[in-house]
């Protein structure tokens, strides 16, 4: 399991409740920053994403820790018929709904309030499950998982994109560079939420990547489970079916 890293170590609030908190803070800087910090890259990976559910025609999608929806409207690329965009932030949500209206997709994509722990969907719901940079943050990273594998339809694929951390030299010494020191600085000019940043770079060193998270989707039920990592080690895409 996961170390429970939390964005406000003062905080008596639980896990849950500190980062719905977070992403409601830095909600409106947050896509201008996500290109900063990652020189644009992460969108290169979404597109990935994109192609490995576009390989299975699905009909339905949930898109979790959807946030201000960037991958959910990506996923209209599918041709899939309803996408769901769920998030626990109402702040990242509202900017989520702007894009969409923007884009004309409010027939195809909903964007949902909601808990990744207790989803608010039937079982074998969707095609396809996706979560771009949201698994390290669930309270509980198993419970979150298990809602995932109870919604997705048998045969679904369900496709995680995350942070992981490089582990050859000198990746893995220029990345901690870059994640200490650097990322929490970049927060801090543009959010004004220093903390918020740091979190984003300590929970993601602690994430258990690679095989590790491989054996835990196993555990919780899902087959067929591969990674894939990305530009030199510092995200992995995961492919599961159900």
């Amino acid at each position: 399991m996961s170390e429970n890293v939390t964005p406000y170590k003062d905080s008596k609030l639980g896990k849950k409740e500190q980062v719905t908190r977070m992403f409601d803070t830095i909600s409106g800087k947050y896509d201008g920053l996500n290109r900063v910090i990652s020189f644009g890259i992460d969108v290169k990976w979404r597109k990935k994403v994109v192609r490995m559910i576009r390989d299975i025609e699905p009909d339905t999608v949930l898109d979790i820790a959807t946030g201000t929806g960037d991958l959910a409207i990506n996923l209209a690329q599918t041709g899939a018929k309803k996408i769901v965009g769920l998030d626990i932030s109402t702040g990242m949500l509202e900017i989520g709904k702007r894009k969409v209206a923007e884009k004309g997709l409010e027939n195809t994509i909903e964007m949902v309030l909601g808990d990744s722990e207790d989803l608010p969907f039937d079982n074998n719901s969707f095609d396809a499950v996706t979560v771009a940079f949201g698994v390290r943050n669930f309270e509980n990273l198993e419970k979150g998982l298990a809602e995932i594998c109870r919604v997705l339809r048998p045969g679904g694929r369900f496709v995680i994109l995350e942070t992981s951390v490089p582990t050859k030299t000198p990746y893995k010494q220029g990345y901690n560079l870059y994640t200490k020191h650097i990322l929490p600085l970049i927060g801090k000019i543009f959010s004004k939420d220093r903390s918020a940043y740091a979190y984003l770079s300590e929970s993601a060193s602690v994430f258990p990547h690679g095989e590790k998270l491989n054996n835990i989707l196993a555990k919780i039920g899902f087959i067929k489970v591969k990674h894939h990592p990305q530009t030199l080690g510092v995200a992995t895409i995961y492919v599961a079916s159900k």
